[in-house]
């Protein structure tokens, strides 16, 4: 028996903040978003949250969570999502340094976060004004790099 669930379809009306016109639909970055998640995560995977500043969605909950109710699974991850909009401001922005003397060097560009607990793991990932947290039990670090690169990729060519 499979433990996913997929969006519900009222789900696929609403859009992702910076999905443009182009050849993709809103309901094909969803999908696409959601299979690279369980692809590369795989059966750790709990939950897909799409946010913004304002707002946030819940594309993927394993059907084994919350007695696979979506709307009790958004409820109790609201203070998570709250605590992660914090990648929205400026103090959690990350600039570069100039490497001059007595300056760190040069960084780059901000990637992804990785929150460990006892119990699972957090991904967030910010790309302009959207976010993405996925949540699992497990995480291979290499693994999640890959698919957080991956995931910044697909946002990234959605402003595109």
């Amino acid at each position: 028996m499979s433990h996913y669930a997929d969006a519900p379809p009222d789900a696929a009306e609403r859009s992702l903040h910076g999905v443009t016109e182009s050849n993709r639909t809103r309901r094909e970055l969803v999908d696409e978003l959601v299979r690279l998640c369980r692809t590369t995560v795989g059966d750790s995977l709990r939950s897909v949250i799409h946010f913004t500043r304002d707002d946030s969605e819940l594309l993927y909950l394993r059907s084994d969570l919350y007695g696979n109710d979506r709307r009790r699974a958004l409820e109790v991850k609201a203070s998570l999502i709250e605590s992660e909009r914090v990648g929205f401001t400026p103090y959690e922005r990350y600039e570069p340094h100039s490497a001059g003397a007595g300056s760190d060097p040069v960084r780059g560009d901000y990637e992804f976060t990785i929150r460990v607990f006892t119990d699972g793991f957090v991904c967030r990932i910010i790309v302009a004004d959207d976010g993405l947290l996925l949540t699992a039990e497990e995480l291979d670090v290499d693994r999640v790099e890959e698919v957080a690169i991956a995931l910044r990729g697909l946002l990234a060519a959605a402003y595109e």
